[in-house]
Formats: C-alpha cells, sequence, structure tokens
C-alpha cells in the first residue's frame, strides 16, 4: 500500500511546493530534473535491465521490445509535448486541458507502475523523476488560462495512474504472463526519458561542473540503493 502512497505523494508534492513557494529559479529546477533523470537512467541500468536479461535466450527479443518501448516513447511525445521530461509547450492562451497531452502523460504514467513491486529503487527513481516532472507541468499549466479547477483535476488524475498501473500488474494475470516484455518496454521509455532529460539540460552543449556532480551523485546513490 505504501507504494501506491508515495506514487501518489510525489505528483502531489511537486505541485505543492510550486503553489507554496513559487520557484523561478529555472538554473535550480534543471538540476534537479538532470538529478531525477540520472537517478532513473542508473536505476534503470543497475536493477532493471539485469532482471529482463536473466535468461540468455530470449536476449535479442527482450532487446525488441526495449526497442519497441523507446519507439513509443517517442510517439508519446509528440502528443505529449515532452511533459515526461519537463520539456513542455503550452499556449498560454489555452483556456482547455489538452486532451491529448493527459491521455499521453496518463499512459506513460500507467506503463512507468508496472515493475514497482518487482524491481528494487524503481519505486524511488519513479518518485524522483515525478517530483520535478510535476513542478513544471505546474508551473506551466498555471500560465494558462486554465480553470484552476481543472488544473487540480488534471493533476489528481495524473497522480493516479503509476498507481494504477502497479494495481494491473499485480492483479491481472495477463500482465503477469507478459512482465518481462511490459518491463522492456518500460525499460525502453525510461531510457529514453533520461537520456532526453541529460541532452536538453546541457545546454549549448557547454561543460558544466554542477551538472557532472548532481549526475554522479545520483548515479552512485542509485547503485547502492
Amino acid at each position: 500500500m505504501y507504494t501506491y502512497i508515495l506514487s501518489i505523494a510525489a505528483v502531489f508534492l511537486g505541485s505543492l511546493i510550486v503553489y507554496l513557494l513559487k520557484p523561478t529559479n529555472q538554473k535550480n529546477l534543471k538540476l534537479l530534473l538532470a538529478f531525477s533523470g540520472a537517478f532513473l537512467l542508473a536505476i534503470t541500468v543497475f536493477n532493471l535491465l539485469p532482471e529482463v536479461f536473466e535468461e540468455h535466450s530470449s536476449s535479442k527479443r527482450t532487446s525488441l521490445w526495449i526497442m519497441v518501448g523507446i519507439l513509443a516513447q517517442k510517439i508519446l511525445e509528440y502528443f505529449s509535448k515532452g511533459a515526461e521530461h519537463g520539456h513542455i509547450h503550452i499556449h498560454k492562451e489555452t483556456t482547455k486541458i489538452p486532451t491529448l497531452l493527459f491521455i499521453s502523460l496518463c499512459i506513460h504514467a500507467i506503463l512507468e507502475g508496472f515493475p514497482i513491486h518487482h524491481a528494487q529503487g524503481v519505486l524511488i527513481g519513479i518518485i524522483i523523476h515525478k517530483i520535478p516532472v510535476a513542478m513544471i507541468l505546474t508551473i506551466f499549466l498555471l500560465k494558462t488560462q486554465i480553470r484552476k479547477s481543472y488544473i487540480v483535476l488534471f493533476l489528481f488524475l495524473f497522480a493516479f495512474m503509476t498507481p494504477l498501473g502497479t494495481f494491473i500488474s499485480e492483479n491481472f494475470e495477463a500482465t503477469q504472463a507478459y512482465y518481462k516484455e511490459i518491463t522492456a518496454i518500460v525499460i525502453g521509455i525510461f531510457l529514453h526519458v533520461s537520456t532526453t532529460i541529460l541532452f536538453e539540460s546541457n545546454e549549448g552543449h557547454k561543460f558544466n561542473i554542477t551538472k557532472l556532480l548532481i549526475i554522479l551523485a545520483a548515479t552512485i546513490t542509485a547503485y547502492f540503493i
């Protein structure tokens, strides 16, 4: 039960930080996003990849599903405007929640909830990933003309999508039978999102010692979890 509560709380915490503190320093937010991207990437490499490649006889098929995940995330990004990695394009004059954005984010969130109970550290990785994403999403939504009640409803529903994915993976035989394939798809999604975060947060491809130290800290932390 605590896994459901923590994954929901991550979105609420990110949104609450924006409502209460109203952060304006984009540099700090990008560094937080870089930490989350590096942590998610490290958790994927250290924990999820070894799990799905345990059976060497099916390693190539597993790799195929990982590629499916990468391509699926690329397709989702066309509709989510890059919200999964904090790169959002929403017109300030918008008065309604973008339906395709919401559906894409929900699909992404449901899928990332599948391996939470099966792989160590994934829950922490998702929580660390969701907090800055929720912050950025909230900041962008508040800049639009969308009614505040709709924004709250959007974030509320979004917060419950990852626990929904976890619930489905634990209680439906079909998803349990294809757990390895689904997890491979999730790995592809995580690889795409995390690497995109790291590349996009590197403005002008300049060397940034602070960002490098943050990435190292995230990687070391993930290794020992």
